[in-house]
Formats: C-alpha cells, structure tokens, sequence
C-alpha cells in the first residue's frame, strides 16, 4: 500500500512538472506562429489595396510605347527640317 503512495508522490511532484514544462514548449512556439500568420494577413490584405492599380500598368505601358513612337518621329522630322 505504502508503495502505491511513493508512486502517486512521485507522479505529482516529478511526471506532471516534466509534463506541464514540455506542453509549455510546445504551446508557446504554436502561439509565436499564431501570431505571425495573424501578421501576414493582416499585412497581405493592406498589400491588395496597394495593388489595384496593377492592371491599369497595361494601359500605361501601351501609352508610353505609343509616346516613344510619336516622340522619334517627330524627332526625325525635326532633323529633315535642320
């Protein structure tokens, strides 16, 4: 009977600290990731407000060639003047 009562002692003040200290481990790195990804959708939904002008950058670039264009033929009609 007396061995029952070392054995109860012994889970109370050695197996159940051990325990309590590994969940511990285990629960503070999954809370650190928690919160990172909690970082990254915040940060990903701003990121999407900055990208809406994206598809506008097509038409630019269309614009911009089409300048480039007009700006050498004018220059080329320039030096016929000169």
């Amino acid at each position: 009977m007396w061995l029952w009562w070392v054995g109860n002692v012994v889970l109370l003040f050695v197996v159940v600290p051990v325990v309590v200290l590994l969940l511990n481990r285990v629960l503070r790195p999954i809370q650190e990731i928690n919160s990172y990804a909690n970082d990254i959708l915040e940060h990903g939904v701003g990121l999407t407000g900055a990208l809406d002008a994206v598809p506008k950058l097509e038409r630019t670039r269309q614009l911009s060639s089409a300048a480039r264009g007009a700006v050498s033929r004018y220059g080329a009609a320039l030096q016929r003047i000169i």
